[in-house]
């Protein structure tokens, strides 16, 4: 199969290639291919110079590697730079497209090149997922005997499609999604860099920067896209200047434009928590999709669900809060589009959940007493044994009943010196049958009985 060198000029006129060496007719994302560490965007978790994948490649030890990842965040790039670093032969095949025999033929090829001119060779297999077992189970000798050093690429989770075996001989790493600050430094780059449009005069408004930083939801290759169909269809002003508003950038990305400022993201985070409050669930799925498409931070949006299924659903639904805190989690493994699902699911269980606030204003009245009335002290019964002087103190003090010991795991002792009720359960859902057992509680407490 043979293999396309993006960093070579394709068959055009010298005049017409840019002063790199890189074919003008290369997508801008294919241009702007950073062509070292130095110049590789986000991924500092796992690129730090501190961080095991980055030692691996400068000290030029590895075997296989497995990246992981959304589309966009420079699976592709992060390949390149390592056999460029690595000074390796780069050759790249398709999950979709290539065979066993493709791959066996670019072994052939990287054994007669490591005897002939000792250089090795990295293959680079994107959408690696796209492999079945077989051709999977085909790297495994070639990568054990160091004649190719593997660097697969996948959008799934490895533990799921790739082979245990394959596994066990890789380095793993997952690459995340491009904060929206990554995606503005790059876009920034591409308009001063040669291979994007330093022979242009491109001004890029900050609302526009702002939007495509937040819209392409930390895909670099959808936010170079954008921005290359901004700059080529844009019709440049009298002096020259190709100025790309919010509108244009918007279009460019098929996007509609939502006033989403300060003010509209706290006020649509607002109705969003007051619709579920009050148990609409259609209203607080329209602000839940205004918050998505506007490039809110799912994270934000989930993290509310939690605060809310615990202050506004408290112990009438129980299982809410248990929901919210899955919802979060799958959120944070699962990223966009498909967090969108999860998020709407929390989101219409809180709203259509029986509702009690008891919780919520409970741990209220409660800090109020301890910042605002005298502290109350721990009673002696209640004490640990092995505090100073306690245990002399509780010879003389009635001694601790241990619920367990009593009829229903309750007896009537004092717990805290005075009498207050902070929880006030509401009666709705789960809550009524705490209420009950509380009155039954209280009735016993009274009449001092167990």
């Amino acid at each position: 199969m043979e293999q396309f060198d993006f960093y070579k000029a394709t068959s055009i006129d010298e005049e017409n290639s840019t002063d790199s060496g890189l074919s003008p007719i290369l997508p801008l994302a294919a241009r702007m291919r950073p062509v070292s560490l130095d110049e590789y965007i986000g991924q500092s978790h796992i690129l730090a110079p501190d961080k095991l994948l980055h030692r691996a490649i400068a000290a030029d030890r590895f075997t296989s590697i497995i990246l992981s990842g959304p589309p966009g965040t420079g699976k592709t790039s992060l390949a390149e730079l390592i056999a460029r670093t690595t000074n390796s032969e780069f050759i790249r095949l398709s999950g979709v497209s290539c065979s066993v025999a493709d791959i066996r033929k670019q072994v052939k090829i990287a054994i007669e090149r490591q005897l002939a001119v000792k250089r090795k060779t990295t293959l680079f297999i994107d959408e690696i997922h796209r492999f079945n077992k077989a051709q999977q189970d085909s790297l495994l000798p070639d990568v054990e005997n160091g004649v190719i050093r593997l660097v697969g690429a996948t959008t799934h989770n490895p533990q799921f499609y790739i082979i245990g075996a394959l596994l066990s001989r890789s380095l793993v790493f997952t690459l995340e999604s491009l904060s929206s600050d990554d995606i503005k430094v790059l876009l920034k780059r591409a308009i001063k860099h040669e291979n994007g449009f330093a022979s242009l005069k491109v001004k890029l408004k900050k609302k526009a920067l702002d939007f495509l930083g937040d819209a392409c939801e930390g895909d670099a290759r959808k936010a170079l896209t954008a921005l290359e169909i901004a700059v080529l269809t844009t019709t440049p002003n009298d002096d020259g200047i190709i100025k790309i508003t919010e509108a244009d950038a918007a279009e460019s990305i098929q996007r509609k434009i939502i006033n989403y400022g300060d003010d509209g993201h706290y006020d649509t985070a607002s109705a969003f928590i007051k619709s579920m409050r009050g148990s609409d669930p259609d209203a607080a799925v329209y602000w839940l999709a205004k918050m998505l498409h506007a490039g809110e931070d799912i994270r934000f949006i989930a993290r509310r669900i939690v605060i809310f299924a615990s202050e506004d659903i408290g112990n009438a639904d129980p299982r809410a809060l248990s929901l919210a805190t899955s919802a979060m989690q799958a959120v944070e493994m699962i990223g966009m589009p498909e967090a969108r699902i999860i998020l709407s699911q929390a989101v219409t269980y809180c709203a259509t959940a029986p509702k009690s606030n008891a919780s919520y204003v409970a741990i209220g009245e409660a800090l109020d007493d301890v910042q605002n009335e005298r502290v109350q002290a721990v009673p002696v019964h209640l004490r640990d044994s092995n505090s100073t002087g306690t245990r002399e103190k509780q010879k003389d003090a009635d001694a601790y009943k241990y619920p367990h010991g009593f009829t229903d795991a309750f007896v009537a002792q004092e717990y805290m010196g005075v009498a207050k009720d902070y929880y006030k359960p509401m009666g709705l859902g789960y809550e009524e049958k705490i209420k009950q057992r509380l009155d039954y509680w209280k009735k016993c407490r009274t009449h001092g009985a167990a």
